[in-house]
């Protein structure tokens, strides 16, 4: 049977070069040349039998790029977990003496979480002492197990309850979300809602079409005016401005409510359950990270009543 040996130097340089988009970029992050870095490819792909990577700008994995690149990341982790409990730092190749550097956790998570709750619940693992290196990548919760299945992330906020091939799952909560407009916004439409101008975060987010659908005439479609804002702070203050309606987190939403700078459209909140998602493999920084999100979620997300 035909064993497939892969080096460690290999590895990094396939994940850097996917992190930074082309070659020369990955080859700055590793303090190494382009060359070094084009020989390492070249040697995995021949150890593998297979073309990892797509030569594009941005480069891009192959189907069998993301086995090896979710392999390459698991194995920088262990290592980093390994280095940091002997003391040593990881560098470009074997452990050796000098500081520990952190290992660098690469997660996928929502823009509304991003902007609300994660970031105070991950601070004390991010702080002047940190314990890991946290590189988020801000990602629609529909989407962010996607981004698990291609060896993007280790670890992803998602709205996606089954578990990704090699994943475990834990619920977190639910986001909840609110129909708001400004009063003028609300009395001009008050008799033709779906007329209304919508202020949507990208061309993913489908929150406000599915609200408009669920509240149609049976077979009306339902298509208003929107405008996209992709950016949690700058949508919240297009509603404020009178761009549209839109659904807000609670949490955006609750002080203009309060003030009657925002009208609620419907009473009826909207609850998107969340969950975390991350590989199956026994990292103390990863579980760190889980065991974070997870108590802050308990008082920043919406829990089902108790049993």
């Amino acid at each position: 049977m035909w064993v497939v040996d892969l080096d460690l130097g290999q590895l990094r340089a396939l994940a850097a070069v996917v992190d930074a988009g082309t070659l020369e970029a990955g080859a700055r992050q590793l303090h190494v040349t382009t060359s070094a870095v084009s020989q390492r490819l070249r040697a995995l792909e021949q150890a593998t039998g297979r073309v990892l990577l797509v030569r594009s700008r941005p480069v891009r994995p192959t189907s069998s790029g993301e086995e090896v690149l979710r392999l390459a990341r698991q194995v920088s982790l262990l290592v980093a977990d390994a280095a940091a409990a002997l003391g040593q730092d990881t560098g470009d190749g074997a452990a050796g003496a000098g500081p520990a550097r952190p290992p660098v956790l690469p997660l996928a998570v929502n823009a509304d979480s991003l902007a609300t709750w994660v970031l105070p619940a991950l601070a004390h693992l991010a702080g002047p002492e940190a314990e890991v290196c946290l590189d988020l990548r801000r990602e629609d919760q529909a989407h962010t197990a996607r981004l698990l299945r291609d060896g993007t992330v280790v670890g992803a906020i998602t709205a996606d309850a089954v578990a990704v091939p090699g994943c475990s799952v834990r619920p977190l909560g639910a986001m909840r979300y609110l129909a708001v407009a400004t009063p003028e916004v609300a009395g001009r439409w008050s008799d033709d809602r779906g007329s209304a101008p919508v202020v949507v975060f990208d061309r993913d987010d489908d929150l406000q079409d599915a609200w408009l659908a669920a509240r149609a005439a049976a077979g009306e479609r339902l298509d208003p005016p929107r405008h996209h804002v992709p950016a949690s702070v700058d949508f919240s203050e297009a509603v404020r401005l009178g761009w549209g309606w839109a659904l807000l987190p609670q949490a955006h939403a609750a002080a203009d409510l309060e003030a009657g700078r925002l009208v609620l459209l419907d009473e009826a909140p909207v609850d998107v359950p969340l969950f975390w998602q991350q590989w199956k493999l026994r990292s103390p920084a990863l579980d760190a990270v889980a065991a974070a999100l997870a108590s802050a979620a308990r008082t920043a997300l919406v829990q089902p009543p108790s049993p």
